[in-house]
């Protein structure tokens, strides 16, 4: 028989631990680069740019065009990968809170 306090019980525990996961994202932090290392991005699981480092020798090099393209590429791949992180960030605090409904994917609930 269907138990609806207990159902209740279950969301304001699924309610906590999404909460706990989100403040976690802020701690979650991947680096990627472009350019064979040349440009390197860190964000954070917010989806926060946290710093860029760009090699000195492609300042020197006074190409604006090519310095642009490699930050653009290592911010892209750099969000890519958190978001991966944070959502596994968010299957770890869910598991095993609510059934395995299939289309019911709560990473989706981060933004």
């Amino acid at each position: 028989m269907f138990d609806m306090m207990k159902m209740m019980g279950k969301m304001k525990e699924v309610q906590q631990k999404m909460k706990e996961a989100q403040d976690n994202l802020s701690k979650i932090k991947t680096t990627s680069e472009s350019g064979g290392g040349m440009v390197r991005a860190t964000v954070n699981g917010k989806k926060q740019v946290l710093t860029i480092d760009i090699d000195p020798i492609i300042i020197k090099a006074d190409d604006k065009i090519l310095m642009q393209d490699l930050v653009v590429a290592a911010v892209n791949k750099a969000m890519e990968d958190v978001d991966i992180l944070a959502k596994e960030e968010i299957k770890k605090a869910t598991d095993g809170l609510l059934p395995n409904i299939p289309g019911m994917d709560l990473s989706n609930l981060m933004g």
